[in-house]
């Protein structure tokens, strides 16, 4: 026999948010999440009517109490990173303060797809609501979810077509060749009235000593060094110098009144991320858009001679260049082609500077017998080979005087003014509608040999003016130098020498105007 059932159904009672249910339901703990997404005057009346219209309506609601209103004010949504308001209201969802938030819309909330649902998801699963105003949803309606996802989809698309047009905004201006330079880290310029960069008279002068002292052969180490001891600020402002600012100040075309656009690229629009821009969109190289101050060949110099730095070796070994003596990276070694460097050497309890070939030195390297030389014959060496030019200025000046016009290069203004007459016609090419990707690209790499060419053709310039100054600069010194030079100096060897070979009977003295000199050992 069959027992008879008595089935009552209990309602369910909904809870909302973090409020246990054996406890006495107590009022909804309700905060707003408000946001204006630029810091414009007339916006800012927005995020004043959004704090004031939750406080009043949450408060207008007998079952409601106030849980705070969140506010981020003039801060960007695409992601939630800096949005400090807002980390700190799920910081308080989390610990049990709010039941339910209410916001205007998705894209207030979040335009980022993946930190709207997953923010929404972590809530739903403590029980928290988030209703946005203007689409009308819930999140812990069953059918809050599809449709959110849908609606943040949108206000991600609105978000990277907002994007879209401001990179678009940028390259039309960079087409035109309108330079936007933050000048406010910028060493050695300031802006005028009209937003134009101007010299900044005392910042050009650091800017000059750093192209200086590295064609003196300094290290960036013993630059940033320099500086800081004579209490010289850098863009900034700051006392502290990076080898690294260095560099940039070194590389940076816009010392020479040039400009290279869209250095970099956005790679990620949701997480703002920027990087180098290897090829992926043009570039724009604008050429006197404002006044130098480093000129064309100093700047090329110096370019070349970072080059030639960095790819220093020897012996089919890299070789790290240093400047901290004037000899570094100078002297070598006549039998293995290797540098010398300066050690401290210890022998049989007798300390003394010596140099010594560096594959000598190094273990694992090729079994070289050259000589160890004592720093005081380097120097002797120096002083010998210089004093001996001197002794003998009045045959050597017209040889150098022969060498200046061996160097005298044709004029190239008219090869240079040909190609950028052919860049100027494929520029117009490039730009003209309809091209495909294959004509686009060949027409690309068309324009980057006629720059390539042309940066030959100015750097080969720049390195024979670099010789007739090279050589300008020994007779210069000839010229002035009365008496025979007595004491070795780091500072002349900087500017007169260029390499020393240590043979073992001899060393060759090779001055940078390209004289040679033996000194016997």
């Amino acid at each position: 026999m069959a027992l008879a059932q008595n089935i009552t159904v209990i309602p369910a009672k909904r809870m909302i948010g973090t409020q246990r249910p054996d406890k006495k339901v107590q009022k909804i703990r309700v905060a707003a999440y408000c946001r204006v997404s630029t810091e414009y005057e007339e916006q800012e009346s927005s995020y004043e009517v959004q704090v004031e219209h939750y406080t009043n309506y949450i408060n207008a609601n007998p079952e409601w109490e106030l849980a705070g209103v969140y506010a981020d004010d003039g801060i960007s949504a695409t992601n939630t990173a800096k949005r400090d308001a807002f980390n700190r209201m799920i910081e308080d969802c989390r610990a049990g303060k709010i039941d339910m938030i209410l916001t205007k819309s998705i894209s207030r909330f979040s335009r980022n797809t993946v930190d709207c649902l997953k923010y929404t998801r972590e809530l739903k699963t403590l029980n928290i609501a988030v209703f946005f105003e203007k689409e009308n949803i819930n999140t812990l309606d069953a059918k809050g979810e599809v449709l959110m996802t849908i609606m943040a989809a949108l206000a991600q698309q609105e978000s990277e077509s907002l994007s879209a047009n401001v990179r678009l905004g940028i390259q039309f201006r960079n087409q035109e060749g309108k330079v936007r330079v933050n000048h406010n880290w910028f060493l050695g310029y300031n802006k005028d009235e009209e937003g134009k960069l101007i010299i900044d008279p005392d910042q050009a002068e650091v800017v000059r000593r750093i192209y200086a002292e590295y064609l003196d052969g300094k290290s960036l180490l013993q630059i940033k060094r320099g500086l800081e001891a004579d209490g010289v600020s850098n863009g900034a402002g700051h006392k502290k110098w990076y080898e690294s600012n260095i560099k940039q100040i070194l590389t940076n075309e816009k010392y020479i009144g040039d400009a290279l656009l869209q250095k970099t690229c956005t790679v990620s629009i949701l997480e703002k991320k920027r990087a180098k821009n290897d090829g992926a969109l043009p570039k724009y190289y604008v050429e006197g858009c404002h006044e130098a101050i480093i000129s064309r060949d100093i700047f090329l110099q110096v370019q070349s001679e970072m080059r030639r730095r960095a790819n220093l070796s020897a012996v089919g070994k890299k070789r790290v260049y240093s400047g901290k003596y004037a000899l570094s990276s100078i002297v070598y070694c006549a039998y293995c082609g290797d540098i010398y460097r300066r050690i401290t050497w210890n022998n049989r309890g007798y300390r003394s500077i010596v140099w010594r070939c560096v594959s000598r030195v190094e273990k694992g390297g090729p079994d070289c017998t050259a000589r160890t030389v004592r720093e005081d014959e380097l120097h002797r060496a120096v002083l010998t080979a210089t004093n001996d030019v001197l002794s003998r200025k009045d045959s050597f000046l017209p040889i150098l005087k022969e060498n200046i016009r061996a160097v005298v290069g044709e004029d190239i203004t008219g090869k240079v003014e040909e190609i950028d007459k052919e860049i100027k016609h494929r520029q117009a090419e490039l730009l003209r509608p309809g091209n495909n990707d294959k004509q686009i690209e060949k027409i690309g790499d068309a324009i980057t040999y006629l720059r390539e060419s042309r940066q030959e053709i100015l750097t080969e310039a720049a390195l024979k003016k670099d010789t007739r100054d090279r050589i300008e600069n020994m007779m210069s010194f000839l010229d002035n130098q009365i008496c025979e030079v007595t004491e070795y100096s780091e500072t002349l060897t900087r500017r007169l020498i260029e390499k020393v070979t240590v043979y073992d009977e001899k060393m060759v003295v090779e001055f940078r105007s390209g004289l040679q000199i033996e000194v016997d050992a």
